[in-house]
């Protein structure tokens, strides 16, 4: 079995030993454009059905009023917010990225940071800092077993999550490395989540229980709650139980030196990011052809697309979310894939419920998971082929700060439709600047 002494540590002295002035400019603008994201996400799911139900489920546990819940005016103790955040910037699938390992690293760890911010003093720079080493634990822990332990079923957004949001805590809570490696053990032993939940409500539970354990696993150890030397690599540890051999030298090239913070994309659309190029190409289409009958599609591309969203026969709005025979179908019928094209509604419209039967989907391991090709017979007997080599919103086709800004600009307008939505824009671009961001979350609150 595998055992190899001091891996974890190496992570944890990453951890407790990087500096503010150790982050390239790129590192730390990004962290923004992450945070930018995380509060249009989480604004955006802040009053869907799961998290209606898990507020009103762990409310009457909940002992304290600590912290904010984005987008809504109850307050919670700060273990549950961290889980509520999570899930709500989860829920449907318009979080961010980490395009290597299908990782989307800031939901479970901005939820974590925005809690403890509201019980200690939390600088701009703090956040960010942890922020970017929370991304770096959880996607190096994942690409070290990409891409076998995602294909294998493990929801990685989960599994690799906690660890992401117990060391970005515990930079916080300024543990020591002995601690640090505590925490990162604490979490190992509470890492979980199921593909098989894709589509369901309980793909949340597990992302929210990433933000929620890893927060907590890191005020452990704050308190000296002990855990294995070597949680990752032990003969017992992580990746001996997920039977997933690592690759060691993934977890430590370059430690310090490269960022995976900066292999993030952000979505322009909400559903599984392996849809995005489809979806590229489908909506140019329609713009082109807004009255040509459509016959069939064929949509080609990397076989996790169809591992994941082949799903032809759905029959709610959370399934359509990882569904390309809906998402081209919704794409073609509307000529838009916002969050009106996921719904219940959208799934049952007739004109989409016959279209998704004439969508096939056909794997090949030549294409990236951000590219794809799709093929569209007409009526007229013609053949539409498309290509999209990068996704909108990929790190080779990237989103712009103005556009992540106006993603931030839609999911207020719903959410939060009374609030001057442009003082927390500004206070993200300017969280270096920030001496204290406890009220950051509460720009979200709605105004009485």
């Amino acid at each position: 079995m595998l055992h190899n002494p001091g891996v974890t540590e190496t992570l944890a002295q990453l951890v407790v030993g990087t500096r503010w002035d150790d982050l390239p400019a790129p590192v730390s603008h990004q962290a923004k454009r992450s945070a930018m994201n995380f509060f249009a996400v989480a604004l955006t799911g802040c009053r869907s059905a799961p998290v209606e139900i898990a507020l009103q489920t762990l409310a009457p546990f909940s002992g304290g009023k600590q912290s904010t819940i984005i987008g809504r005016r109850e307050r919670i103790d700060a273990l549950n917010a961290a889980f509520l955040n999570a899930a709500g910037a989860n829920v449907l699938d318009f979080c961010d990225t980490h395009v290597p390992t299908a990782i989307h690293p800031t939901a479970p760890v901005a939820p974590a940071l925005l809690a403890l911010a509201e019980l200690k003093p939390v600088s701009g720079r703090d956040f960010l800092l942890a922020l970017v080493l929370g991304h770096e634990i959880e996607c190096r822990i994942g690409l070290a077993m990409s891409p076998g332990h995602y294909n294998k079923g493990w929801h990685i957004t989960s599994t690799c999550g906690v660890f992401g949001a117990a060391a970005a805590s515990g930079k916080l809570l300024g543990l020591d490395a002995v601690q640090m490696v505590w925490a990162l053990g604490a979490a190992a032993a509470q890492s979980a989540g199921l593909c098989e939940c894709l589509g369901t409500a309980a793909k949340s539970a597990s992302v929210g229980n990433a933000a929620r354990n890893g927060l907590w696993s890191s005020l452990l150890a704050a308190k000296n709650f002990d855990g294995p030397p070597e949680p990752l690599t032990g003969a017992q540890g992580y990746y001996n139980a997920m039977t997933e051999p690592p690759q060691l030298s993934v977890l430590t090239d370059g430690l310090g030196e490269t960022w995976e913070i900066m292999a993030t994309a952000y979505k322009p659309y909400p559903c599984g990011f392996v849809i995005h190029p489809v979806l590229d190409c489908v909506l140019d289409w329609r713009r082109e052809y807004p009255a040509a009958v459509v016959e069939k599609v064929v949509v080609t591309g990397n076989p996790l697309l169809a591992a994941r969203t082949d799903r032809p026969n759905i029959s709610t709005g959370r399934e359509s979310q990882v569904s390309t025979q809906h998402a081209v179908a919704a794409a073609l019928v509307t000529g838009q894939a916002g969050v009106a094209q996921f719904t219940d509604a959208c799934v049952n419209d007739p004109a989409v419920l016959a279209l998704r039967g004439k969508v096939g989907v056909v794997r090949d391991g030549r294409y990236a998971t951000t590219a794809a090709e799709v093929a569209i017979a007409t009526a007229d007997g013609v053949i539409h082929k498309l290509s999209q080599p990068a996704a909108r919103g990929s790190e080779a086709n990237p989103m712009s700060d103005k556009d992540i800004e106006a993603k931030l600009r839609v999911a207020a307008a719903d959410a939060i439709p009374g609030n001057d939505i442009s003082s927390l824009i500004d206070a993200i671009w300017t969280l270096d600047r920030s001496r204290d961001i406890s009220k950051l979350a509460a720009l979200t609150v709605p105004h009485a």
